[in-house]
């Protein structure tokens, strides 16, 4: 059997960390690897625990969960990745989740979400995936940006091919791989390594990083 997906909780509140802790030990494929009560705390122990998943509650003491995610994003390397980051929120439109994904978080997920979502949102991000669809992830940006002002495109933007661009625009509008490879008349396969050469060549974590790309950018057409 692998080694359990180590989670690190963060959250100023111990009873809603209690019941977390509880939730993610009682499945034999989820270990907690510690908890802290503010994003300082969150900080130090990530690098000293180093694990796989950090749930990060956003309104906290001393450090909140924006800063603290883009402190342990930021400390991660090629040879020491920085944990996939799951920021926990009260409501779905909230800008401060949109902030936290600008920092590099993963997603976000409700606080009061069914406890099989966020045992499944663990899973799916310590797998390479967003947790969040990235239409949601489009909607969230929609109602928090204003409209990103005329840029010229990053320098790593003009590396992708011509195909790369066009599944860059689409995965960026929220569509699927299946929704991409019915649009293009090619395989799921096919556009599944397309999205993957061009998180490469851009530098992202995922697909929600991709849709914060594409907005930061003015790339969204």
């Amino acid at each position: 059997m692998s080694a359990p997906v180590r989670v690190v909780l963060v959250d100023d509140q111990a009873l809603f960390r209690t019941g977390v802790r509880m939730l993610i030990e009682s499945q034999p494929d989820l270990a907690v690897a510690g908890e802290a009560a503010d994003g300082g705390q969150a900080v130090a122990l990530v690098a000293r625990v180093r694990p796989d998943v950090v749930l990060m509650d956003l309104r906290m003491p001393v450090l909140d969960g924006i800063e603290a995610t883009r402190r342990i994003v930021a400390a991660g390397s090629a040879a020491a990745p920085a944990p996939r980051i799951i920021v926990l929120t009260t409501f779905d439109l909230d800008e401060a989740a949109a902030r936290a994904l600008r920092g590099g978080a993963s997603g976000f997920v409700l606080k009061d979400a069914d406890p099989e979502f966020l045992l499944a949102a663990i899973r799916t991000v310590h797998a390479g995936s967003a947790v969040l669809a990235p239409a949601a992830t489009r909607e969230l940006f929609e109602h928090f940006s204003s409209a990103p002002r005329e840029r010229a495109a990053p320098r790593e933007y003009g590396s992708l091919t011509a195909r790369e661009r066009e599944i860059f625009l689409l995965a960026a509008r929220g569509l699927s791989n299946a929704e991409i490879a019915a649009r293009e008349f090619v395989s799921e396969a096919t556009v599944k390594t397309h999205v993957s050469r061009v998180l490469a060549k851009l530098g992202l974590r995922d697909r929600v990083q991709l849709v914060v790309y594409a907005f930061e950018n003015g790339l969204m057409g």
